[in-house]
């Protein structure tokens, strides 16, 4: 059947000459991998490849078949085009570590309107900030558990919870706590090893709840920019 919904682009893979398949977080029937002909010809106008990068927010129409592990795009079209996402080194590095632990944490295939709101809205932040981003994907990855069932209530549930597994890495609690404290606008001061410490300390809370959340190939990167 046909039907309209927004989406959000995950990643993609090149499919045959000019196709891709994506994965895309749909509002309607959360996570699906899709095959959208043509984008990667020359003779695509309306529906191309820059459409398709990494958190891209779209209105699309899709045929969904339920028996289906592929479905199709037959329309889409930008509903949020990024004007500093793509532009700014440091804000693109960001967007390519949280479509990874997107893609590592999420999994389901139905839909989630908590959770589809939540991203929608932090992406949109992320590319209105002109200041203060920085620590943006710590506040996501502190905020995102909440949409995904093992939620923390206080910093110090999380530590605690490191702690019992992670005897031996301390948890910069202070910071963690004005980091789950604050809002996306919020300038809390973190030099690059606490950054880099706070991100550890997450991840690891991550590979506790999540199973088979392995290792962040692109936190590497990330840390040595900022």
């Amino acid at each position: 059947m046909i039907y309209k919904t927004r989406s959000i682009v995950f990643t993609f893979i090149r499919y045959r000459e000019s196709s891709i398949i994506v994965k895309i977080y749909t509002e309607r029937f959360g996570l699906k991998s899709f095959i959208v002909n043509g984008v990667r010809s020359k003779k695509a106008k309306t529906n191309h490849i820059a459409m398709y990068q990494p958190l891209s927010l779209l209105d699309t129409v899709i045929y969904h078949k339920e028996s289906s592990n592929i479905h199709r795009i037959s329309e889409a079209k930008l509903l949020h085009p990024f004007q500093t996402i793509s532009l700014h080194p440091f804000k693109t590095t960001i967007a390519i570590f949280i479509t990874e632990i997107l893609s590592k944490a999420i999994k389901e295939e139905e839909e989630n309107p908590q959770l589809f709101h939540f991203l929608w809205q932090s992406f949109i932040t992320l590319d209105q900030l002109t200041e203060h981003f920085e620590n943006f994907h710590i506040q996501f990855m502190c905020q995102l558990p909440d949409y995904l069932g093992f939620g923390f209530n206080t910093h110090q549930e999380l530590a605690n919870q490191l702690l019992h597994f992670y005897p031996e890495d301390p948890v910069n609690t202070e910071k963690l706590k004005q980091v789950i404290d604050s809002t996306y606008q919020e300038y809390i001061p973190l030099n690059r090893h606490q950054r880099h410490s706070l991100l550890n300390t997450l991840i690891k809370f991550y590979q506790l709840h999540l199973e088979n959340f392995g290792q962040v190939k692109s936190l590497e990167v990330l840390s040595s920019l900022y």
